[in-house]
């Protein structure tokens, strides 16, 4: 059953855009890096002897805006599916339990998200090479920069479809959502606590991972807490 759910949640945004959406977030990051290096190449390259280094910094420095973003279109598109077309009383009719409903959703927007975190890690190298920025290419920067902010990300992820799927106003969850880019935007200043932050890689342990892990947990305590309140609720 698990199975259909899914299939239909793609059917649903099959015609949405959403997959543009997908696709354009990380060509956005990298086509940022394409006027940067287009511009000023020379005086890029001679600010770090380690110029694949250097360039995975200049990604990455837009890569946890887009993803926070990302996170509030996708979202918000999900539930105005179902809230436009009035279809949450049909879906939850079906002999399927509102949990699988709620895990059906949550899936297809990490799937969304893992899909564009792998479209970024290939536009990145593409673009390096094209670049020249010789050396040996850097795999572990690569993935550590392409995936990390994807699961530091996941409570930010999860608490955007808990409050996206509960409120009738959209509104709320979009508001919420800007208010996040913006804290996002601004994290180098904000305390580690933040789930905001966490997509920076940014702690004062200098340790990326400790991100990823903090987003893992946070993200399945915010994921439970969204899917058993939904579970309680009445649909709209």
């Amino acid at each position: 059953m698990m199975g259909k759910l899914l299939a239909a949640e793609f059917m649903k945004i099959k015609r949405k855009g959403i997959w543009f959406l997908t696709v354009l977030g990380p060509v956005g990051v990298v086509a940022m890096q394409m006027v940067n290096y287009g511009v000023r190449k020379d005086y890029l390259f001679g600010q770090n002897d380690d110029r694949w280094g250097y360039y995975l910094d200049n990604i990455h420095s837009f890569t946890p805006l887009a993803i926070v973003l990302g996170i509030v279109i996708l979202t918000s598109f999900m539930s105005s599916i179902e809230n436009e077309t009035n279809a949450w009383k049909q879906l939850i009719a079906l002999p399927v339990s509102k949990m699988s409903v709620y895990l059906s959703k949550f899936t297809v927007l990490m799937v969304l998200l893992l899909v564009s975190s792998v479209l970024l890690m290939l536009f990145t190298i593409a673009f390096g090479l094209f670049l020249d920025l010789g050396g040996e290419i850097p795999y572990s920067g690569l993935l550590k920069y392409s995936f990390y902010p994807f699961f530091a990300a996941l409570p930010v992820l999860a608490l955007q479809l808990w409050v996206a799927t509960v409120s009738v106003n959209q509104g709320v969850p979009i508001t919420m959502g800007i208010l996040g880019v913006i804290l996002t935007y601004a994290g180098f200043t904000l305390p580690d606590w933040l789930i905001w932050k966490w997509p920076l890689l940014l702690n004062e342990w200098n340790e990326p991972l400790i991100n990823v892990l903090l987003g893992i947990g946070a993200g399945v305590l915010l994921y439970t807490a969204g899917m058993i309140d939904f579970a309680r609720r009445d649909v709209k």
